[in-house]
Formats: C-alpha cells, sequence, structure tokens
C-alpha cells in the first residue's frame, strides 16, 4: 500500500533535538553536530533546533544562530531544520525569525506569546507580524500547557490563509480541536506529543516533532512507516511499545529536556548538563530511563 499523503513541509519525523553543552556548560557545537548527523543517519528527516527540548529559555540569540549554522554545516539537505523563535515580545521574534533565514533555517517555530496571556486576536497579529516579515515559512507552536494561552481552532483557521503560515505543533491536548483544523485548512500537522504520534498521524497529520527521538529515532520513524506501508497492527504494536520510554521521558513529572539528556548522557552521547534553573535527573531516574530504552531496543 503507498500512502497519498501530500508531500509534508519540514519532513515527516522530526526530532525535538536537545542543545548538548559542554561540562562547564557552554555550547557544545561539535556534539551538536554529531548529534544531528546520529539522527538522520537512523531515520530523522527534520530537526527542530532552539525548541523548549532544547532549553531555547536559557540560550543566547548569538548561541541559536550558531547551532543553526553548526547542524546545517552537519547535515546539509538531508534534513529540514527548524528553529524556534518565538518569544513572549513580537519584536524580538521578529528579529529572531529574519537570523533565522540568515543563518540556513528551512523554517521557524513560533509558539504562542506567554505570561501576557494575549487574547486570541493578539495572538493572530502576533503570528501575522512574524509571517510577514522572514520569508521563511513558519511551524505555529499550540501548547497552552505551558503558554497558558491556546491558539483556538478558530484562530488557527484564520491564520491557514497566511501563503507562509504552513504548519502546526500540536501539544493542545485537544484532539477534537485539531481534528476541526484538520478538516477544514492545508496546515501540515505534526504531534508534539510522542504519546499521539500515531492517532494523529492516522487522522491525517503530517508527522511528528518528537523528544524521544533523540534517543529512539529509529523506532519513531518505524511508527509511522508501518502505517504508511499500510500495516496499522504493526504501527499501533510500535507505538504501544514505545509507551514506557515515552512515560518515563515525559510523564515522570520531569522536563523532557532534563530526562533526554540524562539518558543520551548514559548512551554515551553528546548531551551535557542542564542550565539553571533546570536541575540534572538523579541517578535512580536515569537507571529508570536506560532500563527501559534498553527493553525498547532489544524488544
Amino acid at each position: 500500500m503507498t500512502s497519498t499523503r501530500k508531500r509534508p513541509p519540514f519532513g515527516r519525523t522530526l526530532c525535538a533535538m536537545i542543545t548538548p553543552f559542554t561540562g562547564t556548560g557552554a555550547l557544545d557545537l561539535d556534539g551538536a553536530r554529531r548529534l544531528a548527523e546520529r539522527l538522520v543517519a537512523e531515520g530523522c528527516d527534520g530537526l527542530v533546533l532552539n525548541g523548549t527540548t532544547g532549553e531555547s529559555p536559557t540560550t543566547t540569540d548569538d548561541e541559536k544562530t550558531r547551532l543553526v549554522t553548526a547542524v546545517r554545516e552537519a547535515v546539509g539537505d538531508r534534513a529540514a531544520l527548524v528553529t524556534g523563535v518565538g518569544t513572549a515580545d513580537t519584536r524580538h521574534t521578529v528579529e529572531s525569525a529574519l537570523a533565522a533565514a540568515e543563518a540556513g533555517a528551512d523554517g521557524v517555530l513560533v509558539v504562542t506569546p506567554y505570561y501576557s496571556r494575549p487574547p486570541q486576536e493578539a495572538v493572530a497579529d502576533h503570528f501575522r507580524q512574524v509571517a510577514d516579515a522572514s520569508e521563511l515559512p513558519v511551524m505555529l507552536y499550540d501548547i497552552p500547557g505551558r503558554t497558558g494561552t491556546r491558539i483556538e481552532p478558530e484562530t488557527m483557521i484564520r491564520l491557514a490563509g497566511h501563503p507562509r503560515i504552513v504548519a502546526v505543533k500540536d501539544c493542545s491536548y485537544d484532539f477534537l480541536g485539531t481534528q476541526k483544523v484538520l478538516s477544514q485548512t492545508e496546515l501540515a500537522y505534526y504531534s508534539g506529543c510522542d504519546e499521539h504520534v500515531l492517532a494523529l498521524y492516522a487522522v491525517g497529520a503530517a508527522g511528528c516533532v518528537s523528544t524521544i527521538a533523540n534517543a529512539v529515532p529509529a523506532h519513531v520513524a518505524a511508527i509511522l512507516d508501518a502505517f504508511d506501508a499500510g500495516d496499522t497492527a504493526r504501527a499501533a504494536e510500535l507505538q504501544l511499545a514505545a509507551t514506557p520510554l515515552t512515560e518515563a521521558m515525559m510523564g515522570s513529572g520531569l522536563p523532557g529536556t532534563v530526562t533526554a539528556k540524562a539518558l543520551l548522557g548514559r548512551l554515551g552521547l553528546p548531551a551535557g548538563p542542564v542550565r539553571a534553573p533546570l536541575l540534572p535527573a538523579g541517578p535512580e531516574t536515569t537507571d529508570g530511563l536506560l532500563a527501559r530504552y534498553e527493553a525498547l531496543t532489544r524488544a
């Protein structure tokens, strides 16, 4: 069975890549290159840099730009690069989007402005200003659990009319609202929640932006491969097999950044420490992550 899906704008299996740091907490560009190479070699056709998992709140504008440049050098045109530029300040977000284009990004991830709790018309205006100013296509990031503000489905539908607003990273936990937008627009939806990868793909999403893919990129890609091949039972089996690791990484009460870096570090992959105010995972948590990783990869 051959998939009839339209070609997604930023690839299909995207990893929300961590930002590696050195032992002293500096940006580790060599580690970022090596990690990006591994992710692409093992199934990711897109990378999201400088997102929440990439510790965007605690990296500087210069570090973000340097990271994009370094990863582009490493992966060339083998993967789409989307970089987070969203802030609580529209002017700053526009400036960051312009810098992303110069650094070699293929698109920008723009989160809803946080803390100020703007009403929906202000939310829409924020996104339009960014899309108007930059030549890059925009992926909206709907994650009200962190920002405090939804991008309501009606707002999404209006924004879909902008020629450069092309995609959504969906962490809304509103499956009905997501289906409403999918049914009425051409927006390419990407599941931002690892437990929803298959469910959202099955109703027409373009793919996923996965945190667990930092550790198991091939497994995440295999879920979508199986579905595209028409083997829905196998796709479901693979999705369910990832549940213990997904729960350990994303449902433990710790941010995915913390758990992903802990697991990658234990695996000898580029990671390094997290930046304050985050704290590293403890040995017991890391042992549990490793056990679940090994159970999944040895199955």
